[in-house]
C-alpha cells in the first residue's frame, strides 16, 4: 500500500520523485531546441512536398500534431538541423497562442521543423514516458508553470522560453505507472475526440439551416445595423504575470489556445478579483462568443459555457435577451472573414 506526500498539487505517492525537465530530457545536445529565427524561413523557402514546418496552427488538435503543413526542401532542413525534431518528440508555442503542446506522431513524416515560434523537446525514454509528459504538460499543473512566464508587452509570448522549459517541475513514477496512466488519458482522448467530430456534424448543419434562413432567405423588412451599435464587445487583457497576488483565485480566464475548443467549459487559469481590477481584462458571461484575433488560432470561434475573463488575443462579443447567444456565434461564423479584418486597436468590432 502507497504512501503519500503533500505536494503543490494535493497527494502523492512518496515513490513519486520530483525531476525538473533539463533533468529527463534526452542527452543529445539538441534535445531541447527553440525554431530557427524568422528570416531563416521565409516564405519562398516553401515547396510543395517536402518536410513539413509546425507551425501553431499545426498543435490546434487533442494531442498530434495535423492539419495542413508548409513545406521546406531537404537541404533547406538540414541547414535548420537544430530546429528539426522526430517522432515522439513534444513540441511547444513560445509565442503567439502560447500554452499549445503537442506530440510528434510515428509513421507520416520522417522529421520535421518547428517554426520561429515553437520549441521542441526529446525526452530520456529511460525516465519519462513522452505520453505521461504530455499530458503533464495539457493538465492545469503543467499549464501553470508554463503561462506564469507570459510576457506583458506585445504579442503573448513566454520569456527566455527554454530556460524557462527547462526549470519546470514534474513529479515522475515509475516508468510501468507513467505507461498505464498515459494509456488511461489516451483512451479518453480518443473518445473525446469522436465526440468532438460528431459536435462538427451537428454545428454544420445548423449553420447550413441558419444560412438558408437567415440569408438567403432574409426579409427586406429586417432591420440592418452594425455590431457594436447593438451588442457589447470587449477585448480581453492579461495581469501581470509577476504580481503573484493577480492569480490562482476563483475568476476564470482563458488565453486564445481555448477558443480551438468546441465549447469553453474550463479556463486555462484563474485569476483574483485584484487581478481583475488591476488589468485590462473584463469578465464575460455565460454565452458570450469568443473569437481568437491574433496568433496561430487567429480565427477560431467558440462559445463560452462559463463566466470567464480573456487574454488581449480575444474578443467577446456578448448577447442579448433580444439577440440570443446562438444566433450571434452563428451569425459570426457566418461573417468571421470581414469581422476578423475590422477588429481595430481597442478591439471594437466595426463591421
Amino acid at each position: 500500500m502507497s504512501e503519500w506526500k503533500e505536494t503543490e498539487y494535493g497527494k502523492m505517492p512518496i515513490t513519486w520523485s520530483l525531476r525538473k525537465v533539463n533533468d529527463i530530457k534526452g542527452v543529445d545536445r539538441r534535445s531541447m531546441a527553440m525554431g530557427p529565427f524568422g528570416s531563416n524561413i521565409k516564405a519562398e523557402n516553401f515547396v510543395e512536398k517536402g518536410v513539413p514546418v509546425i507551425r501553431g496552427t499545426n498543435m490546434n488538435y487533442y494531442k498530434n500534431v495535423g492539419g495542413k503543413f508548409v513545406y521546406l526542401t531537404e537541404e533547406k532542413a538540414d541547414e535548420l538541423i537544430g530546429s528539426n525534431c522526430k517522432a515522439g518528440d513534444l513540441v511547444f508555442t513560445h509565442r503567439g497562442t502560447i500554452g499549445q503542446v503537442a506530440l510528434i506522431p510515428s509513421g507520416k513524416f520522417d522529421r520535421y521543423v518547428i517554426s520561429q515560434s515553437g520549441m521542441k523537446l526529446t525526452v530520456n525514454p529511460e525516465i519519462i514516458n513522452n505520453e505521461f509528459l504530455f499530458y503533464f504538460f495539457k493538465s492545469e499543473y503543467g499549464q501553470h508553470p508554463i503561462l506564469k512566464n507570459e510576457a506583458q508587452v506585445g504579442v503573448p509570448s513566454i520569456s527566455n522560453p527554454l530556460t524557462s522549459l527547462k526549470q519546470i517541475e514534474v513529479h515522475v513514477p515509475s516508468l510501468l505507472e507513467q505507461t498505464a496512466i498515459a494509456s488511461i488519458l489516451s483512451s479518453l482522448d480518443d473518445k473525446i475526440d469522436l465526440l468532438h467530430r460528431q459536435n462538427k456534424t451537428l454545428e454544420q448543419l445548423a449553420e447550413t439551416l441558419f444560412r438558408q434562413w437567415f440569408v438567403e432567405e432574409v426579409e427586406e423588412s429586417w432591420a440592418r445595423s452594425e455590431i457594436g451599435k447593438v451588442l457589447k464587445t470587449e477585448l480581453g487583457g492579461t495581469p501581470s504575470t509577476i504580481i503573484p497576488e493577480y492569480w490562482d483565485g476563483n475568476i476564470p480566464w482563458i488565453n486564445s489556445g481555448e477558443i480551438n475548443k468546441f465549447r469553453i467549459i474550463e479556463p486555462t487559469r484563474c485569476i483574483t478579483q485584484l487581478g481583475l481590477e488591476k488589468s485590462n481584462t473584463k469578465l464575460l458571461p455565460i454565452g458570450t462568443t469568443v473569437i481568437a484575433i491574433t496568433g496561430a488560432t487567429l480565427g477560431q470561434i467558440s462559445l463560452l459555457e462559463i463566466e470567464a475573463c480573456a487574454n488581449q488575443s480575444v474578443v467577446g462579443i456578448i448577447p442579448t435577451n433580444e439577440i440570443p447567444s446562438e444566433f450571434v456565434f452563428l451569425w459570426v461564423k457566418h461573417k468571421l472573414v470581414g469581422i476578423i479584418a475590422n477588429v481595430d486597436i481597442p478591439g471594437k468590432l466595426t463591421t
